[in-house]
C-alpha cells in the first residue's frame, strides 16, 4: 500500500510530520525551561498557572474556527500562517520580560497551533486515496509522541549552551525555516473533491441538545484534564520532586511521553480485539475504557517513590492509558454520530475539554502557591477517567452496534492533541 506513494506525495507526509513535531516542541519549551524562569522573574505557580490557561483558552476557541479558516484561505496558504504565526509566537517569548508579556505570547502561540492536526488531517484528506488514508494519518499521529519525546531530550542542553532566550529563538526559526520549505515544495496534485454541501443552519445547537454529545463532552472535560496538568507542569514536578536540575530533567520527562506514545497505538488495537472476541460494541469500547481507567488508579503513589526513573515509568503508564481512553472516546464519537457529523462532535467536545482543562491549570497553581503540591491535582487525575467512564454509561447506557454511517478511528489517532 505504502510503496503506490509517489516521491511528492512521501515529501507531503515528512513535511506534515515535522510540522506536528515541531507543533509539540514549541508548546513544551516554557514547561522544560520553567525552573530557569521561575528563578531570573520570581514567578509564583499561579503565574504560570496563568500561562497555561492562556494557552489552553486560545486554543480552545480557535478550534472552533480552524476548519473554517482552512477551507477558505486554502490547505498551502493555511498551513503556512498556523506554522509560520506559531514560530513567530515561540521567537516571541525570547523578549517577553513580564507575565504578561509571557501570558500574551502563550495565547498567541496557543491560537496559532490550534491549525496543526485539522491541517494534518485535511492534508490527508485532500492529496491521498482513501485506500492510503488511513496509513497517512497514523505516520501523522505519532509525530506527536515524537515531538514530545525529542523536546525534554534536547531543549534542556540547547538552553544550557546558549541560554533560554536563544533557545526559543533556534525552535521558532526551524519552524519559518519549514514555512519557507512547505509554500516552495512541489507538493502532489489535489485529489478531485466531491462538491461540499450546504452549509447546516443551528447545527451546533442542534448538537448541544443531544444526550449523546453531552456524554462525548463530559468524557472530554474529565479525561483531558490529567494530560494538560502534566503536559505543562511534569518537568516542574521532576524539578521540584527529586531535586533534578535543567540539564538532566529531560530523561524522565522523555521517558514518560515515550511510553504515552505507545498507549496511543493501543487505543484501537484493544477495542478491535474485544470485538473479534464477540463482544458487542458497547461491551468492548466499555470495557477498554474501563481498563484505560484503571491503570491511572496508582499514578498517587508517585509521590511516596525516591526514583525519578521510577517517577517516570508510573506517569508514563499513567499517560499510556490516557492516551489509550482519549482513542476510545473519539472512537465513542464515530460510534454514536453518523460521518457528517463526527467532525463537529469531536470539535465541540475537545473545546469542551480545553476549557476544562484552563480550570485545571488555574487550580493547580493555586495549590502549589499555598504549599498544597502536587497531591490535589495527582488524586484528581487518578479518578477522572472513571468518572468519565461513570458519565458515559449514564448518558448512553447501550452503544448502538452499527457499521452503516460510521468511520474508524485509525489507532493512535490524537486528534485533541
Amino acid at each position: 500500500m505504502a510503496e503506490g506513494l509517489s516521491r511528492r506525495q512521501w515529501l507531503l507526509v515528512g513535511l506534515v510530520f515535522i510540522a506536528v513535531a515541531l507543533n509539540y516542541v514549541d508548546r513544551q519549551i516554557i514547561a522544560l525551561l520553567k525552573p530557569t524562569l521561575e528563578a531570573e522573574f520570581g514567578w509564583s505557580n499561579r503565574d504560570y498557572g496563568r500561562m497555561a490557561s492562556a494557552f489552553q483558552f486560545s486554543a480552545a476557541v480557535a478550534y472552533l474556527a480552524v476548519g473554517w479558516f482552512l477551507d477558505r484561505f486554502g490547505l498551502r496558504r493555511g498551513f503556512a500562517v498556523g506554522v509560520g504565526g506559531w514560530s513567530l509566537a515561540a521567537i516571541a517569548h525570547a523578549f517577553a520580560g513580564s507575565v504578561g508579556a509571557f501570558v500574551g505570547a502563550r495565547a498567541v502561540l496557543g491560537a496559532f497551533e490550534a491549525t496543526g492536526t485539522p491541517a494534518a488531517v485535511k492534508s490527508a484528506a485532500t492529496y491521498f486515496q482513501p485506500s492510503v488514508r488511513s496509513l497517512v494519518i497514523g505516520i501523522g499521529n505519532t509525530a506527536p509522541n515524537i515531538g514530545a519525546v525529542v523536546a525534554p531530550l534536547t531543549i534542556p542542553a540547547i538552553a544550557l549552551a546558549v541560554g533560554w532566550r536563544n533557545t526559543f529563538v533556534i525552535a521558532g526559526s526551524l519552524g519559518l525555516v519549514w514555512t519557507a520549505v512547505w509554500l516552495a515544495a512541489r507538493l502532489p496534485e489535489p485529489l478531485p473533491q466531491p462538491p461540499a454541501p450546504p452549509r447546516e443552519q443551528g447545527a451546533l445547537i442542534r448538537h448541544l441538545g443531544q444526550r449523546r454529545q453531552w456524554a462525548l463532552i463530559l468524557a472530554k472535560v474529565l479525561s483531558d484534564q490529567g494530560w494538560f496538568f502534566l503536559l505543562f507542569f511534569l518537568p516542574d514536578f521532576f524539578a521540584k520532586t527529586f531535586g533534578l536540575k535543567q540539564g538532566t530533567v529531560g530523561g524522565p520527562v522523555a521517558l514518560v511521553y515515550l511510553l504515552a506514545g505507545l498507549g496511543a497505538f493501543t487505543g484501537g488495537l484493544l477495542t478491535s480485539r474485544l470485538i473479534a472476541r464477540g463482544l458487542s460494541m458497547n461491551a468492548a469500547r466499555k470495557r477498554a475504557l474501563l481498563i484505560y481507567a484503571l491503570l491511572v488508579l496508582p499514578v498517587p503513589a508517585v509521590l511516596g517513590l525516591d526514583s525519578p526513573w521510577s517517577a517516570a515509568l508510573l506517569l508514563g503508564l499513567a499517560l499510556f492509558a490516557h492516551q489509550g481512553f482519549s482513542t476510545n472516546v473519539f472512537g465513542l464519537a464515530t460510534d454514536l454520530f453518523p460521518a457528517r457529523s463526527v467532525g463537529l462532535a469531536i470539535g465541540i467536545a475537545a473545546f469542551g475539554g480545553n476549557m476544562g482543562s484552563v480550570a485545571v491549570n488555574e487550580f493547580a497553581g493555586w495549590a502549589l502557591d499555598r504549599g498544597l503540591g502536587y497531591a490535589p491535582m495527582l488524586w484528581m487525575v487518578a479518578v477522572s477517567y472513571l468518572a468519565a467512564l461513570a458519565a458515559v454509561q449514564a448518558i448512553v447506557p447501550r452503544i448502538p452496534d452499527r457499521e452503516a454511517d460510521s468511520v474508524p478511528l485509525p489507532p493512535g489517532a490524537l486528534l485533541a492533541h
